[in-house]
């Protein structure tokens, strides 16, 4: 089973990685440097990679996540999530739903489903979901598809589905201090990091504002 204490702690600072926001710098020392500075989990989610590049980013990342013991999350694919032992995948409202991953994936993995609805929520922790990525907070580049959801809607669902969560999408250290009223398990940030090029002081900078 999933130690839901341990897990709360591991969503404080939740890296989403994306490499076209590197324009050109070497991915794997920049996700290095964030887990130095204090990212707590990271997320391979790599839209334009083929299989191969993929499973070879997942093998990567999952040698440098355990150097420094951060959890490491795969994004939609449970086969590459299996091969690297990954700690967990997460999983999008057009994926395979969570039901089926953890019969894959088994009871000691973390699940998380992305929720912009009451609905969708609940069904994730009927479905055993261990957390939620609700979003987009704000309209964001990186994913062109979200749509936004209200704080209207982000109150509801804390209040009805009891479920750690992450907050995500187009958060950046400005907009930040509006959802810190809901007290989220963590933020999820894709280019909150990667588009600094000083990736140490703007790690620092989110430990400040949360």
């Amino acid at each position: 089973m999933v130690d839901e204490n341990k897990l709360k702690k591991a969503l404080k600072l939740y890296l989403v990685t994306d490499s076209d926001i590197l324009k050109g710098r070497d991915f794997y020392k920049v996700i290095e440097d964030s887990m130095k500075a204090g990212v707590t989990m990271v997320q391979l989610r790599e839209k334009d990679a083929d299989g191969k590049e993929f499973l070879e980013k997942a093998m990567k990342l999952r040698e440098l996540t355990r150097k420094y013991n951060v959890s490491f999350i795969i994004n939609d694919r449970v086969d590459i999530a299996m091969v690297c032992d990954a700690d967990g995948i997460h999983v999008g409202q057009s994926d395979i739903d969570a039901v089926s991953v953890r019969k894959l994936i088994g009871e000691d993995k973390i699940i998380g489903v992305s929720a912009r609805s009451v609905e969708e929520a609940k069904k994730a922790k009927e479905d055993g979901a261990n957390y939620l990525g609700i979003g987009a907070m704000f309209s964001t580049s990186t994913k062109l598809d979200a749509k936004d959801v209200s704080f209207d809607t982000l109150n509801n669902i804390i209040n009805e589905v009891d479920l750690p969560f992450v907050l995500i999408g187009g958060i950046n250290l400005d907009n930040v201090c509006q959802l810190k009223q809901f007290n989220p398990d963590g933020y999820a940030l894709v280019s909150g990091i990667l588009g600094a090029q000083d990736i140490k002081s703007r790690v620092k900078s989110w430990y400040e504002k949360i």
